[in-house]
């Protein structure tokens, strides 16, 4: 039996929010997409929330209301985030406040699963969008188009293959791109609460012996966890019941949102640093976790991912009338776009994560004391916070 071929302008390999919002982009600027993506699953009927939530930056949400998606969202469901308060491991402490940065919120928080319900009730309309809920096993570059034999023995023909295919990408692994990659030994430990105090739209940040604390605001009184933990002690804070987990996430938050009611199970994520030596080759670009990983102390991995999208669709809109979208000269613009955006973050964060994992006093004081310097420079917390606006 003689394989079944399609011929698409783009093929995007991998789900998940950042190849989902990828594909709707790319097919709503007129060009015939193919995506290789499962289907988002719906949250089981008991939960509250999802677990997995990203902090969204100003850039994220203009992404996705230009893509109306946004609007789409069930706004009871998203909570914005009016100030931030980080407190260091001795008494520093910075105050981040949307409305001395003149911004009508610092991010909104948002579930991993209702915007992913959101992108793929969008794309399920696109007349120029082919979703296939199969997996590529074979890409072949040649000078005229890409070639990719899929799992089900179907092959595709594509002018442009975008690698969404997240931090182990097979995509990433075909066009022989290097991965350097350093493990943080520590797990993101994620949970939902009921707070017993008002949390006020504000985020919480804890560095606590290397550590990193965060609960975030999610609508009705509730809160996010995101705890960096050395990956011993994530192991026994997963493995916790649900009261011994909110009575342990209330010791370490010394009580700022009172009594804490644990609202979903406990899950963990490893933690790594990864970079690659190039995101395009011939043919292909690669975007989101494909392209890049960093520490989530900043919550800005979704964000970084989704301005790779934005900056991809950017550069192929505007190409010459005469270029094909898989020229290597049009992907190599895309990728100078994007090299110091990501290199900063990686910087900032990776230097973060490092420098609050230093024991002994000497190092405390050190960045206590930059801490402190930096709240009081208004100035430069505004720059702070324009750059994690996006």
């Amino acid at each position: 039996m003689n394989a079944h071929h399609q011929s698409f302008d783009v093929a995007v390999i991998g789900g998940g929010l950042v190849g989902k919002t990828a594909a709707l982009a790319l097919t709503q600027s007129g060009l015939r997409v193919a995506l290789l993506a499962q289907h988002c699953q719906p949250l089981p009927a008991d939960a509250v929330f999802d677990s997995r939530v990203y902090a969204l930056s100003a850039s994220s949400q203009a992404l996705l209301e230009r893509l109306r998606v946004w609007q789409a969202l069930d706004a009871s469901r998203l909570a914005p985030v009016y100030d931030m308060r980080v407190y260091g491991d001795a008494h520093a402490e910075l105050h981040f406040s949307a409305f001395q940065a003149s911004v009508p919120q610092l991010a909104w928080i948002a579930e991993s699963s209702l915007i992913e319900q959101a992108l793929d009730a969008a794309l399920r309309f696109q007349p120029n969008l082919t979703w296939l809920d199969t997996r590529a096993q074979g890409l072949d570059v040649k000078t005229g188009g890409a070639t990719i034999g899929l799992a089900n023995g179907n092959v595709l023909e594509a002018d442009l293959v975008v690698g969404a295919d997240g931090a182990h990408s097979w995509v990433r692994a075909q066009i022989g791109s290097k991965v350097n990659r350093r493990d943080y030994r520590q797990t993101g430990v994620v949970a939902n609460f009921k707070a017993g105090r008002p949390h006020g739209e504000t985020a919480y940040q804890w560095f606590r012996d290397g550590e990193i604390i965060a609960l975030l605001p999610l609508p009705d009184g509730h809160v996010s966890l995101v705890w960096s933990a050395m990956t011993d002690h994530a192991n026994t804070l997963v493995k916790l019941d649900p009261a011994q987990l909110a009575a342990e996430v209330e010791r370490a938050t010394m009580g700022a949102l009172g009594t804490l009611e644990c609202v979903t199970p406990a899950q963990g994520f490893p933690l790594a640093l990864q970079t690659v030596d190039r995101l395009v080759a011939p043919r292909v670009a690669l975007v989101g976790d494909a392209a890049h990983l960093i520490h989530p102390l900043a919550g800005q991995g979704m964000n970084l991912g989704l301005r790779d999208v934005a900056s991809l669709v950017d550069v192929i809109v505007k190409k010459e009338a005469f270029r094909d979208i898989g020229d290597t000269v049009l992907l190599r613009r895309y990728e100078r776009s994007r090299s110091e955006d990501i290199r900063a973050l990686t910087i900032a964060t990776d230097g973060l994560q490092k420098l609050f994992g230093l024991p002994g006093n000497i190092a405390r004081a050190v960045r206590n004391t930059g801490m402190a310097f930096v709240g009081a420079q208004p100035l430069v917390k505004r720059w702070l916070v324009s750059a994690a606006l996006g």
